[in-house]
């Protein structure tokens, strides 16, 4: 609430407070009389105000100083309205801790009219909250539900959800927020942006990933924006539902949302998740091509094993290419050795592996063994491929492979040899 209001509501009230007036009291308090704001004291403040309109809120203060002087011999509502007009300059220059010392003030004078008690404990609620002081919001609060009607509770439902959460009780804070968008719904009203983001970061505390969906997708449906959408995607991974997660993803670059690199990598991920990998590879990389998304070490790999596992496997070679030129470890060129394999290059084969073996650092040596002795075996060159198998067959996981190479590689070395023997003759 703008702390002005209170002020100028105060204000408007002034001439017809020049009577006495009845301020009736809810539940079981009984009805108490009010005093009336003498004119002698209405002329000082309006005075002060005048002062603080004009800029000169120092002057207003000593004004306010020079009335407060004379406290003891003002009424409960006169001194209610000096320590509302003190509260209202200091919230004026910022200085809140002071503003909320006098509106508390305000509250605690008796008897004064239950609507300026009523927007001041409002006003403390909201003051107290911007200041970190959470469970002083609660408080005044719960003073103020004491004196709300039944149809104005909702008022306090989000602020004291607000309170809760930054409290760190997250399970108080949650059915209030809750309240206040059944509420809005009931009342066919889109919930507040803010209580939907509220809710949202509620169910992330408490580690409820699928209410965080739900929330997501009111967000989605009632404030289109595109972090709501990615977000979305997020959330649907995080529960290992790819094909709602690529929809959701399909429909934000659709719309123009799909902009951040990052982003682009998370619809190509997905569709690499969702069995589509060709499609995963020539989405980033047209991304790449485009500037988007950098053409380093990590996205060209994505490519390459998108490509290779579309049996794609010249696309593959040519981003696996980049890719090594970037590294000091062999491993690309060892993937690029055994993709020339599937494409029965064999030459390229056994020169990919001999790169791979001199630029070092390779993973798994046993599987590159394996990849130039399959080459050699089908060049017929069986003397490297019994090398290679043999060397295979000393690494674990590579072993038993191995064996069954070597046993096949000695078996058409031998039979080449008993031909050779036999067109001798």
């Amino acid at each position: 609430m703008n702390m002005k209001f209170v002020v100028i509501a105060a204000l408007s009230g002034w001439i017809a407070l020049t009577q006495p007036v009845i301020a009736q009291q809810t539940g079981a308090q009984q009805t108490e009389r009010v005093p009336a704001l003498r004119e002698k004291v209405y002329g000082q403040l309006a005075r002060a105000q005048e002062q603080a309109d004009n800029g000169n809120v120092q002057e207003g203060l000593s004004i306010l100083s020079d009335i407060e002087g004379k406290a003891d011999s003002m009424n409960s509502y006169e001194r209610a309205m000096l320590w509302n007009f003190y509260g209202f300059m200091y919230y004026e220059q910022d200085q809140i801790s002071q503003a909320i010392n006098y509106f508390e003030k305000v509250v605690n004078e008796s008897p004064i009219p239950e609507s300026l008690k009523k927007s001041t404990l409002f006003s403390l609620a909201q003051l107290a909250l911007s200041e970190g002081q959470y469970q002083r919001s609660v408080e005044f609060l719960g003073r103020w539900e004491a004196l709300a009607e039944q149809d104005e509770l909702g008022k306090a439902w989000v602020l004291k959800a607000q309170a809760f959460y930054q409290s760190g009780d997250f399970t108080k804070a949650l059915p209030l927020i809750e309240k206040a968008i059944a509420n809005a719904d009931a009342n066919n009203k889109t919930p507040d942006e803010n209580w939907l983001i509220l809710k949202r970061a509620l169910h992330y505390e408490l580690e409820q990933p699928t209410q965080v969906a739900k929330v997501m997708e009111r967000l989605v449906t009632d404030y289109s924006k595109p972090e709501y959408w990615l977000q979305l995607a997020g959330v649907y991974a995080q529960l290992e539902q790819d094909k709602k997660q690529l929809a959701v993803l399909e429909a934000a670059n659709q719309q123009g949302f799909i902009e951040k690199a990052s982003d682009w990598r998370q619809l190509a991920q997905a569709y690499y998740f969702n069995e589509l990998p060709f499609k995963a590879a020539e989405t980033l990389s047209n991304a790449m091509q485009k500037g988007v998304v950098e053409a380093n070490v990590d996205n060209l790999k994505f490519i390459a094993q998108a490509y290779a596992q579309a049996k794609e496997y010249e696309l593959a070679i040519q981003a696996y290419e980049k890719a090594s030129e970037q590294v000091d470890h062999g491993d690309f060129a060892a993937q690029i050795a055994q993709l020339h394999l599937n494409l029965n290059n064999n030459d390229q084969a056994i020169k990919y592996v001999e790169r791979s073996r001199n630029k070092g650092q390779v993973s798994n040596l046993g599987h590159l063994h394996l990849v130039e002795g399959m080459a050699a075996l089908n060049l017929k060159d069986y003397k490297l491929a019994l090398q290679a198998f043999e060397q295979a067959s000393e690494y674990e996981k590579t072993a038993s492979a191995a064996k069954q190479w070597l046993k096949y590689a000695k078996a058409q070395y031998r039979q080449k040899e008993q031909l050779a023997s036999l067109a001798d003759l």
